[in-house]
């Protein structure tokens, strides 16, 4: 899916979990969801089982919180109680989950609600929902009956081209529109929750979740990777010019990272570079004085440039936009979990010139630049600033910058109408606290 339209009995250090008790408890408060109690009968690795309802849990292997996963020498973290910070996005997860986790359909899904999407259900909010629950277990005891809920509803709604991705669009009657299609971004999140999620549990479960995702990846490459290039393509429906496009926050290195670790393809390696040369170039040729890349990039099988004007959703398809906005968080991700270089670099262009736009004022970042810096947009949308503090983690010297970004996050409450901002603001919290991981 592409960017939001509709828009002008666990102990788990800060996060517990209490036996009986079910939900996510923080700070002593519980969730009103009911505790798992029943197991389910496992099922063949690529089958669904016929429900997804209350059932034994196994016990999270990095449950959120641990801090198990080393980031990169010199990455940077808020200042402040490392407890206390996590406490701050458990509190932001519970209300995220409160107000986009839904179960309207039946046949025992899960579904991550998009109010302010084209659609009610999009496969972006899914593989959100995937990475965001898997990443949350031990802190929500529902985490593992959730994420196989979701995991479900993707299956139920295969893309009528590829069957091994998820069509992108449903209705309020959890039914596919629009093509029936997929959306490259939400395969890649929905293939990295999996991983996620055979780190975390295991698959020897209900589901075998390395299996399902081994085969998501291998129909990635197939249907939304351009072979000549290396770069995403849109969707499995991208053929002639569309082929020639790609949306720069699909450019998820350290997704491609995994790939490669999952499958032992050499392919992602070579996607991953090629991104990485692409998004180097865009910065030093199109954004020297900004580093901020467009939503997207056309020519790709000559030489990558932003898009003029419209190719898919509006004017500003070649702008800093609503799906570019994603790219501090995306790149830096990559540094500080991986400590590239190349991200390393590219982060630091996008960190550096966003505290100097701002004065070192979060409040003062608008949703929307052209690439030389200046400002089209007006608000200021968790979905612009919550990037950026993950960008501000790569600079050693970006201490202060990252304080600020990191007060306003805290500050910040998901808007039970805003599904987009909120999931870009959450999966940066985890990121800036060192709770997310790589599997």
């Amino acid at each position: 899916m592409a960017k939001v339209r509709n828009r002008g009995t666990l102990a788990v250090f800060t996060a517990v979990t209490l036996a009986g008790g079910g939900g996510l408890w923080l700070a002593g408060v519980p969730s009103s969801h009911a505790a798992p109690a029943a197991p389910a009968s496992a099922a063949s690795p690529a089958a669904a089982p016929t429900d997804v309802g209350p059932r034994t849990q196994a016990a999270p292997a990095i449950p959120f919180g641990s801090h198990s996963f080393s980031y990169a020498k010199g990455t940077l973290s808020p200042s402040g109680d490392r407890q206390a910070n996590d406490a701050k996005v458990a509190s932001f997860y519970k209300k995220w989950k409160a107000n986009f986790v839904k179960q309207n359909c039946g046949n025992g899904w899960y579904q991550v609600y998009s109010p302010d999407a084209d659609h009610a259900y999009v496969g972006e909010a899914q593989g959100y929902g995937m990475v965001i629950t898997a990443t949350m277990a031990g802190a929500d005891a529902d985490a593992q009956q959730i994420f196989d809920g979701l995991l479900k509803y993707v299956l139920a709604h295969p893309s009528s081209i590829n069957k091994d991705l998820h069509a992108a669009e449903q209705n309020e009657s959890c039914k596919s529109v629009n093509g029936t299609d997929s959306a490259t971004d939400g395969d890649l999140d929905i293939a990295y929750g999996l991983l996620l999620a055979d780190r975390q549990w295991g698959s020897s479960g209900a589901y075998d979740y390395k299996a399902l995702a081994v085969k998501r990846i291998n129909a990635i490459k197939k249907s939304e990777l351009h072979s000549g290039t290396k770069l995403l393509k849109l969707g499995d429906w991208s053929s002639g010019d569309d082929d020639k496009i790609s949306r720069t926050s699909d450019w998820m290195a350290g997704h491609f990272r995994a790939f490669k670790k999952a499958t032992g393809d050499t392919t992602w390696d070579a996607v991953r570079t090629k991104t990485q040369q692409v998004i180097a170039d865009l910065q030093d040729k199109h954004a020297p004085k900004t580093g901020l890349l467009p939503d997207f990039v056309v020519n790709t099988t000559s030489t990558p440039k932003p898009a003029s004007g419209k190719v898919l959703e509006d004017e500003n398809d070649g702008d800093y936009d609503w799906n570019a906005c994603r790219d501090p968080w995306r790149i830096g991700t990559d540094a500080a979990l991986h400590g590239d270089g190349a991200s390393k670099k590219a982060a630091g262009k996008l960190s550096s010139w966003a505290e100097s736009k701002t004065g070192g004022n979060p409040s003062k970042i608008l949703n929307g630049y052209r690439l030389n810096g200046s400002a089209y947009g007006d608000g200021n949308d968790a979905a612009f600033f919550a990037p950026f503090a993950v960008a501000a983690m790569t600079d050693g010297d970006g201490q202060a910058w990252l304080d600020a970004l990191w007060k306003k996050l805290a500050a910040t409450s998901p808007s039970s109408g805003d599904y987009y901002s909120a999931s870009v603001q959450l999966q940066s919290m985890l990121v800036v606290t060192h709770n997310f991981w790589t599997p």
